[in-house]
């Protein structure tokens, strides 16, 4: 297996990715969207989730195929932005059709990121025009650490931010991860040096150093976020959302067992995780282009790339991450000099 050619999730063919923020709210949004309709589930779990129309990508329920997902910060002030890309959509005639009428499936969560720093005195939620504008930005490149929903995430130590992987099978068959990294644990082992997911990166993707070489990690748990945050935010102020997607050609049950799968990567890359104060959600998404040949092992191999996908595009996330006036913490490169 080997990353795709811009290691994203839109190196899985047909899919598009748009971001939006505002850098004063230090808050954004991103949309996975793509050229037709495609299948999603979704697993969950985090104790403390934020969704939108997540019933609906259960393998019992009865609509097969959606428009378009939304990661969104603003916790549930961002689920707005679904109305946003609801809005987008309905303009160009796209959705379920019910005789005449055109209904947008757009499920999505959301992050907790109001005690960031940034200016949540708004008068009106900003939310739904950062969906409509991060749908209406969607294209095959996109940016990634402090960029749409991950524009003022932070994890334990230091800022979070909004990752991407990928990694083509040997078949042909391409599997890809987007993350918004914002969870009460670390990303980093002590020291803020080494990254969790370390034993999983490919070309330096998030600065080459290795795992850390120390024994007996994860026993001490500190927090540079629960410190600055008020004490009521924080055990809820968190959550590590994610999609994985797959040009492959499965059902939504399947789909569904890919999103459990990719979980391990968030506990590979995040110490500690799935809490209760984490709202841990993963959506799955297939765009039906390639048959499996035999099921039951390409889904293993598909759920294991998955893992290895988003424990990268969390690395990636922080890696990638930039300082803006107001942070609450460092991002990972200015930790590196202090």
């Amino acid at each position: 297996m080997v990353p795709g050619p811009r290691n994203l999730i839109t190196d899985v063919p047909g899919l598009l990715v748009g971001n939006a923020q505002d850098d004063a709210l230090k808050s954004g949004a991103t949309v996975l969207t793509a050229e037709a309709p495609f299948m999603a589930s979704v697993h969950v779990m985090g104790g403390a989730p934020g969704t939108r129309e997540t019933d609906l990508l259960a393998p019992d329920k009865s609509v097969a195929r959606i428009d378009a997902l939304v990661l969104s910060g603003g916790s549930a002030y961002g689920l707005d932005a679904c109305s946003g890309v609801s809005d987008a959509l309905r303009a160009a005639g796209r959705g379920y059709r019910i005789a005449d009428a055109v209904i947008p499936i757009v499920p999505g969560a959301i992050i907790f990121d109001l005690l960031n720093g940034g200016d949540k005195d708004w008068l009106d939620n900003p939310y739904r025009a950062l969906g409509r504008a991060a749908f209406e930005a969607a294209g095959e490149d996109f940016a990634l650490g402090t960029a749409g929903v991950g524009t003022g995430a932070l994890t334990a130590m230091l800022k979070g931010g909004l990752g991407s992987a990928s990694l083509v099978l040997p078949d042909g068959t391409t599997v890809g991860a987007l993350v918004a990294a914002n969870p009460m644990g670390s990303v980093t082992t002590p020291g803020d040096r080494h990254f969790w997911a370390a034993p999983f990166e490919i070309d330096g993707e998030f600065g080459g150093l290795g795992p850390d070489p120390s024994r007996g990690l994860g026993r001490q748990l500190e927090s540079r976020k629960m410190r600055t945050m008020a004490a009521q935010a924080q055990e809820r102020a968190n959550t590590t959302i994610a999609i994985v997607a797959t040009d492959a050609d499965l059902t939504k049950a399947q789909c569904q067992r890919m999103a459990v799968a990719a979980h391990d990567g968030i506990a590979r890359a995040t110490v500690p995780a799935h809490s209760p104060g984490d709202g841990d959600l993963v959506f799955s998404v297939s765009t039906g282009a390639r048959p499996m040949a035999a099921p039951e092992r390409d889904l293993t191999l598909l759920g294991h790339a998955a893992a290895l996908c988003l424990a990268r595009a969390i690395g990636r996330a922080i890696y990638l991450a930039r300082p803006a006036p107001g942070d609450l913490l460092p991002c990972w490169k200015q930790a590196q000099s202090l």
